[in-house]
C-alpha cells in the first residue's frame, strides 16, 4: 500500500512541478480550452483564429494591466549544424523578450537575450544542456560559437541548466530558442503550423480576472466581433490544469487505495489466523493466569499487543522494501523521482497498529473469556 501511495504521490509532484513554471497567475490566450477535450468540440475550435502578430503588438500597447507580456511560435523537426556535428529532429521556439521570464528559463553559461537584442532581431541563439553538448562534445564552454540554421549562422550567447528527462519529457534540454523578430525576417509568424501562442502576466495586485477583461475587450475588437456573440478565443490558466489533475489523481489515488486494501485484507486474515493458533496453543497457560488472579483484560491486551507487534513488525520490513525499491527504481528510472514521505510512513505504521487491533480483537476477546478450569483441562 505505501509503494503504491509512494509512487503515485511522485508521480503527481513530478507533473505538478513541472507545471508551475508557468506561473500560477500567467494567462494563456489559445484558441482551446484546457478544461474541455478539445477533440469533443473539434470543430469549433479548428475554425477559430490562432492568435497574430498584430494582436500581440495591440495588447502590449493598449492593456496597462500587463506586467510581462510574450508570444512564441514552435518549429519543429529543425536541424542545427556546428562544423562535423548535425542534430536533427529539434524543437525550436522563437519568442520576444518576455518568453524568458515568463517561463523562468535558468541560464548557467552565458546570458539571455537583452531587450535591444530581443527587439532588434538579433541572430543569438540559446540551446538546452543536451543539445549544446551534441553539438559542442568537446567544449564545455561554448559560448560566442557559431551554430548554423537553415544556411543561416547564429551566435550562441546562452546554454540553459540541464534538467533531465521526466514524466514529461526532456522539458527544455534539447529546445533551441532564437528572437522572435530575428525569426520574422524568414518566416511567417501568423502561420498556424507554427502554434503562435500569447502568454500575459498582470501586475502585482491586479487580479488575473481584471486583465482579462481588458484583454477580452482588445480581443473582441481586434476580430470585429458583434456584442453578444461568443469569444473566439481562450484564457487558459495553470489552475485549469490543477483542477484537471486534482480530479484524475483523485482517481488515481482510489484506485490506487483499492489495490492496497486487498493487500491489506489478506495480511489481516493471515493475522488474525496466527492469533486464533496462539489461543488455541496457549489454552491451558490462559487459564493458570487466570486463576492465579489476573483480570480477564489483562490476558486481552497481552494478546492485541501481541498482534500489535506482530503487524507493526511486518509493517517496518514492509517499510524498508519500499525503501530499497525507490532508491533501486530511482537508479534505475533517470525521469522519475520517486520518494517516501513522512506522511505515507505514518500511514504505513498507523494501518499496520489499526490491522493489529482489527485482527487480534476477536481471539484476544476470546482468549479473555475463556473458563479458567475448563482452560486448564485443556
Amino acid at each position: 500500500m505505501i509503494a503504491v501511495l509512494s509512487l503515485i504521490g511522485s508521480m503527481e509532484n513530478t507533473i505538478r512541478k513541472s507545471f508551475s513554471r508557468l506561473g500560477s497567475d500567467t494567462v494563456f490566450i489559445m484558441r482551446e480550452s484546457w478544461s474541455e477535450d478539445p477533440g469533443m468540440n473539434w470543430w469549433k475550435y479548428v475554425r477559430r483564429p490562432l492568435p497574430k502578430y498584430s494582436e500581440f503588438e495591440r495588447i502590449r500597447k493598449g492593456v496597462s494591466s500587463v506586467d510581462a507580456i510574450s508570444m512564441r511560435v514552435i518549429l519543429v523537426d529543425q536541424l542545427l549544424k556546428n562544423k562535423g556535428n548535425n542534430v536533427g529532429g529539434l524543437m525550436m521556439a522563437a519568442g520576444t523578450h518576455d518568453f524568458g521570464n515568463l517561463f523562468d528559463f535558468d541560464i548557467e553559461k552565458g546570458r539571455y537575450f537583452t531587450e535591444q537584442e530581443s527587439q532588434r532581431g538579433a541572430n543569438y541563439i540559446i540551446l538546452g544542456a543536451t543539445l549544446a553538448e551534441e553539438l559542442f562534445p568537446s567544449n564545455s564552454y561554448p559560448i560566442g560559437e557559431k551554430i548554423k540554421w537553415q544556411g543561416k549562422k547564429v551566435t550562441l550567447i546562452g546554454v540553459l541548466k540541464k534538467e533531465g528527462s521526466s514524466l514529461l519529457g526532456d522539458g527544455f534540454d534539447k529546445l533551441a530558442m532564437l528572437p522572435l523578430n530575428y525569426f520574422r525576417k524568414y518566416k511567417d509568424i501568423d502561420a498556424d503550423e507554427l502554434m503562435p501562442l500569447i502568454a500575459v502576466r498582470p501586475k502585482k495586485g491586479i487580479a488575473s480576472e481584471q486583465m482579462e477583461d481588458e484583454l477580452r475587450a482588445v480581443l473582441r475588437s481586434s476580430r470585429s466581433l458583434r456584442p453578444g456573440e461568443e469569444d473566439n478565443f481562450e484564457f487558459n490558466r495553470l489552475s485549469i490544469l490543477d483542477g484537471l489533475m486534482d480530479a484524475v489523481f483523485i482517481v488515481i489515488y482510489l484506485a490506487g487505495l483499492v489495490i492496497g486494501s486487498l493487500s491489506i485484507l489478506v495480511g489481516a486474515f493471515g493475522i488474525a489466523n496466527i492469533m486464533f493458533v496462539s489461543v488455541k496453543e496457549r489454552t491451558r497457560l490462559i487459564g493458570i493466569k487466570k486463576a492465579m488472579g489476573a483480570k480477564s483484560y489483562h490476558i486481552m491486551l497481552e494478546f492485541l499487543v501481541e498482534a500489535i507487534l506482530l503487524t507493526l513488525t511486518g509493517g517496518f520490513i514492509g517499510l524498508f522494501m519500499v525503501f530499497a525499491g525507490i532508491m533501486l527504481f530511482n537508479w534505475y528510472f533517470e525521469s522519475f523521482d520517486a520518494y517516501m514521505s513522512l506522511s505515507n510512513i505514518l500511514i504505513g505504521l498507523f494501518v499496520s497498529i489499526t490491522v493489529g487491533i482489527i485482527s487480534g480483537i476477536v481471539p484476544a476477546w476470546l482468549a479473555s473469556d475463556l473458563d479458567p478450569v475448563e482452560a486448564m483441562r485443556q
